[in-house]
């Protein structure tokens, strides 16, 4: 089997910082957290940003910008921004950084879909910001839009016009299908990076017998034009990333997606999940990928051609 990568969630929007003392929230903690995660063996850094004051998702190009250069002088891991932010933002909004920073990728979520927090209020009783709870509860009347007109926008403004490649976000087989149609119409050319993500309510359940479904899917669908990596919110992130890895994928671990190292146990960094899901897949026989060679198996245009 070829190299694996293994993909690392550094904070996302979804987990607020009630959850856990180690979610990385303002520009430092971003920043050693990355770069930690990518000394474990990380080749791509997945990134959102937040209000360090607040820990609330932020779409402000200046935090951004508080983290993304002292990461890139501190490691080589590939920055992968999200186009996807937030589901309370604007497609502007989510765009301002990635327009402003134009990376080397970023992820694309392909299709709208209900995304609901919801059952994670209940979990907490001591909060420390006040947008926190209204913030999880209101989900359950959520929807993440993003349309077929938004995501051609995406791919004009990110790839067309700034050279970026897509890490593309797949909650649902039909998004698949959303994936393949855009590939016909020649907005999308390989090779892709399909990132399969289970365990959002919404989205598809992390079961082993829809990761099957989805491969074969793609196989039909792509042939030999794509890689996939794996990512499971919650409990169910290491086993569902060692079945991908057993099955010549790639992976995905960080504190977006899973705040635990196991069973009530917090994860205390991101470089804690990554060196456990590294020690898993080079234990089934694979090796890690460096940043340099997941360049060169995506395609990507260099960390020297992105602006900052």
């Amino acid at each position: 089997m070829s190299k694996i990568i293994i993909s690392c969630a550094i904070t996302g929007s979804i987990h607020t910082p009630s959850m856990s003392p180690y979610l990385p929230v303002t520009a430092a903690q971003i920043t050693a957290s990355a770069i930690g995660a990518a000394e474990a063996g990380a080749a791509i850094l997945h990134l959102h940003a937040r209000h360090p004051e607040t820990g609330h998702p932020s779409s402000d190009p200046a935090h951004w910008a508080g983290f993304l250069p002292a990461i890139k002088a501190g490691c080589d891991g590939i920055i992968n921004m999200t186009t996807g932010g937030s589901a309370i933002m604007t497609l502007e909004q989510r765009l301002a950084a990635p327009k402003a920073m134009a990376p080397e990728m970023c992820s694309l979520n392909m299709g709208s879909m209900n995304f609901a927090l919801y059952p994670m209020a209940a979990r907490i009783s001591d909060w420390k910001h006040a947008w926190e709870k209204p913030f999880l509860e209101n989900s359950d009347d959520l929807v993440f839009k993003n349309t077929p007109r938004d995501i051609a926008h995406v791919l004009h403004e990110m790839g067309d016009q700034r050279g970026a490649r897509f890490e593309f976000e797949c909650y649902d087989i039909s998004h698949l299908t959303m994936l393949k149609h855009f590939v016909d119409r020649g907005a999308v050319k390989g090779p892709l990076f399909i990132q399969f993500v289970f365990g959002v309510l919404g989205g598809m359940a992390a079961e082993p017998d829809t990761l099957t479904l989805l491969k074969r899917t793609a196989d039909r669908m792509f042939g030999d034009s794509y890689q996939f990596s794996v990512l499971a919110a919650g409990r169910m992130q290491i086993p569902m990333a060692t079945m991908a890895a057993a099955m010549g994928g790639h992976v995905r671990v960080g504190l977006e997606d899973n705040l635990y190292a196991s069973k009530g146990v917090l994860a205390t960094s991101n470089a804690q999940q990554v060196q456990q899901i590294r020690g898993i897949v080079e234990g089934l026989g694979r090796s890690v990928a460096t940043p340099a060679e997941a360049r060169a198996i995506l395609g990507l245009k260099g960390a020297d051609k992105v602006t900052f």
